[in-house]
């Protein structure tokens, strides 16, 4: 498959990626996987269109490699601008790192984790598993992705989950698992019981034994404890043995036994009771701050309406959506999805696609136009032509987006993980010395101090740290989804809290990145609409925003365009092509050595206006003579004051750094009111970002190739998304929604996020300083302790889904 890179022809080894059926799992061998980081081959075939513009609108006189050319690095291994986002589309990263030569990758959906510290004990268990070379838990989609050595059989990966006491959702699930999805979808209320047998059946002993006379009802407490304590000590059981011996169930079984040694039947009861409560509050809390990823999954329909032409005339068949392959077409009915990518061939459409970028007002598309899966038809019958392979749909691109994003962690959630790893034994190893040092060294009762112990034990629990971090980001990412932003994973999100300055690209990004030509002067006193016909007749095939003003204007005016020949890249200066046996250059102002001081002065000026300026020359012999000024100027983008008004209400300074002329850039920084670089290359926006980063944490704004170097050089880059996936995997974080608006919303969003982890890592160890004083002291005993950690946990959580209603 041949890729573009800025209208030069690259090949590159794609990444395949299978999209598993419901049900099976997820397999691919390393010869039809790369990462799609391997460097593209740039070749030497000039560009029919040469500005040398890294912003996309600057003058082709401006100091610079040109877009074809091999000297410029980031083309050669930055994906594609948003301006090739149509005609091209790369599969996404993988979350993980690509698998070893000859090692076969295989994913599975996990059930019945309700916190990330699920997803660690199962990624213990199957890295102990022989012939493992990477196992990696995405919590956010469920998924388990596993590496194993060539010719190696995963049932004993799947033997190990379910051995962890997890369960697979697929063909290698146990069969009272299948026979438990079946009753799930005959009736909720054997749903509920079969989810909640066990609470419930603990709940309903203890009243009876409370009211019973003490020599029936300690007996009946006790067969309540052991009742709960059963599935508890098994799992305690098989996570010991697959690793995680210090798992919360461990504690659990420890402080109920403990109980029971003491005689204290109804607190171990109760401990259990609250224990269960708290794990399926944990489910619940989990599902919630999953229901984001959730519902973007359902968006795509599992069904398709293809329509074939034979000769008996055309064939309706509905198909499965993973059956659809670029090519086919499709038809949709008002308020169904689009089952994949695909271009409109209807002459006009409108879609709802709030729930890919937040837009609540339905877009309208034009024939040829590029719609994304899972956008909604809002008022007739239309016509596709799908443009996606199976699995490398939007909304397929936007999970691996979440699942890359749940892989990079912030800073303070990977210490708080570390942390966790000692904390658990530490206060373990602390309750067995206040089990053991009082009594032997002053004599104290051996049940008061080992009933203290056991209450230790129990604050010792991490829960409640552990979800603190996870709880938030994950609640954060979710809302930042659902407003048309993405945002790859905490690191992301932490950095952007922290942001002190914001750098803008021009073209794209401030602009709409689609300048119109507003004056044409004829210098030699030549018709305009002859000049302008042989300008676009230079232009004709090439994409950059320039060319298509051009070639835009002579079309709507219905001019005659002539047959160009020998199109020619001039590297840093512009295009030449050959009309009717005569030599056209289209050069920068800089490049034109025969322009007088009349024709500057008006160049100046037009430049002044925050135009772009482009010389029509005819070459005669070595010299260009101008016989034409094309004036091109994009247009602002109508947010973009309001935008950066917010950006400075929240202190951040904004800058912008483009290559295009100074005298332009100037005209529209004065109208936005921020400061600018102009005339700069792509390593000179580099250099202004390290100059920036020196003092600041500097947030850079670009369209995701052409400031790739300034964006990877930034604290965070964030792309203007526009649709574009590569973009989205390019920078840190996205705009899908390709609204301005959007950067402060994300600010504002990440600084509430880092707030809200300092409050729940605030609640979790504050609640267990106290607890663990009280215990000490007598004051409180297990069931409190139980109910603390649980209390912790759910306040942890709470606190951190109030994220998701923030806008």
């Amino acid at each position: 498959m041949s890729k573009s890179c800025c209208n030069h022809q690259h090949t590159a080894p794609i990444k395949a990626v299978s999209k598993a059926a419901p049900g099976q799992s997820e397999h691919h061998h390393d010869s039809h996987c790369c990462d799609n980081t391997t460097p593209v081959s740039c070749c030497s075939t000039p560009t029919p269109h040469e500005h040398a513009s890294r912003d996309g609108n600057e003058s082709p006189g401006d100091e610079e490699p040109p877009r074809g050319s091999c000297h410029d690095k980031a083309c050669c291994n930055a994906p594609l601008s948003p301006a090739h986002e149509h005609e091209h589309d790369m599969p996404p990263a993988d979350p993980l790192v690509a698998p070893e030569q000859g090692n076969s990758r295989h994913s599975w959906q996990v059930l019945g984790m309700d916190c990330p510290s699920c997803a660690r004990k199962i990624e213990t268990a199957v890295s102990r598993v022989s012939g493992v070379q990477q196992a990696r838990v995405l919590f956010a989609t469920e998924k388990l992705v596993v590496d194993l050595s060539p010719g190696l059989s995963p049932d004993p990966v799947t033997a190990a989950v379910l051995a962890a006491g997890f369960q697979l959702k697929g063909a290698q699930a146990t069969r009272a698992h299948t026979i438990t999805k079946g009753a799930t979808r005959q009736s909720p209320l054997l749903n509920t019981l079969g989810k909640y047998w066990q609470p419930l059946s603990l709940a309903s002993l203890m009243p009876v034994a409370a009211l019973l006379p003490k020599e029936f009802g300690q007996p009946l407490f006790t067969l309540a404890t052991l009742w709960g304590l059963w599935p508890i000590s098994r799992k305690a059981w098989a996570l010991t043995k697959s690793g995680s011996p210090f798992a919360i169930e461990t504690l659990m079984t420890v402080a109920a036994l403990g109980a029971l040694f003491l005689g204290e039947t109804a607190e171990a009861a109760m401990v259990l009771l609250l224990f269960m409560l708290g794990e399926h509050l944990e489910a619940y809390a989990a599902g919630r701050a999953r229901a984001g990823v959730t519902a973007l999954m359902a968006l795509v329909p599992d069904k398709a309406l293809r329509i074939r032409t034979t000769a008996e005339g055309e064939v309706r068949e509905e198909v499965a959506a993973d059956e659809l392959r670029p090519g086919d077409i499709i038809e949709i009915a008002p308020g169904a999805r689009l089952p994949a990518d695909a271009r409109l061939l209807d002459e006009l459409g409108a879609f709802d696609e709030s729930a890919l970028t937040g837009e609540s007002i339905p877009v309208e598309r034009r024939q040829g136009d590029k719609v994304p899966a899972g956008s909604l038809a809002a008022d007739r019958v239309l016509r596709l032509e799908v443009v996606s392979e199976p699995g490398n749909n939007a909304i397929d691109r936007i999970l691996h987006l979440i699942e890359e994003a749940e892989s990079q962690r912030a800073p303070i959630e990977r210490f708080i993980d570390r942390f966790s790893r000692w904390y658990t034994p530490a206060m373990m190893l602390v309750a067995l010395l206040v089990v053991v040092v009082p009594p032997l060294a002053f004599g104290q009762s051996w049940d008061e101090w080992i009933y203290r112990g056991l209450a230790l034990l129990l604050i010792g629990c991490p829960c409640a740290l552990v979800i603190s971090t996870p709880a938030a980001v994950t609640s954060a990412l979710a809302a930042a989804t659902r407003q048309g932003a993405l945002i790859k994973g905490g690191a992301a999100l932490e950095r952007l809290a922290h942001i002190d300055t914001v750098a803008f690209d021009k073209t794209g990004t401030l602009t709409l990145g689609k300048p119109q030509l507003t004056e044409l002067v004829s210098l030699n006193g030549q018709p305009e609409d002859e000049l302008l016909a042989l300008a676009a007749a230079i232009e004709q095939g090439s994409h950059h925003p320039l060319a298509r003003a051009v070639v835009a204007n002579a079309t709507e005016q219905g001019l005659t365009l002539a047959e160009a020949r020998d199109l020619r890249a001039l590297p840093g200066m512009g295009v030449e092509g050959s009309i009717n046996g005569e030599l056209w250059q289209l050069l920068a102002p800089s490049r034109v050595a025969a322009l007088n001081m009349e024709q500057q002065t008006r160049i100046a000026s037009l430049e002044r206006q925050g135009k772009t300026v482009v010389v029509l020359c005819q070459s005669s012999g070595d010299q260009a003579l101008p016989v034409a000024l094309l004036a091109l100027r994009d247009q602002i983008r109508p947010e973009a004051a309001a935008a950066l008004q917010e950006l400075n209400r929240l202190g951040l300074n904004s800058i912008m750094l483009t290559g295009d002329n100074p005298r332009a850039a100037e005209a529209i920084a004065t109208e936005l009111g921020m400061g600018w670089r102009a005339g700069l290359l792509p390593e000179g926006k580099v250099d202004e970002i390290a100059k920036l980063a020196s003092s600041q944490k500097v947030a850079m704004i670009g369209d995701g190739i052409n400031d790739s170097p300034a964006m990877k050089r930034a604290s965070i880059g964030i792309a203007m998304g526009g649709g574009t996936d590569v973009a989205l995997e390019t920078a840190d974080a996205a705009l899908t929604h390709n609204q301005l608006g959007g950067i402060a919303a994300m600010i504002r969003l990440s600084r509430a996020a880092l707030a809200n982890i300092h409050q729940n890592i605030a609640l979790a160890l504050g609640l267990k300083a106290i607890f663990l004083v009280t215990s000490l002291l007598g004051i409180t005993g297990l069931w409190i302790a139980v109910l603390a950690d649980t209390g912790a946990t759910a306040l942890v959580t709470a606190n951190a889904l109030r994220l998701l209603r923030k806008r």
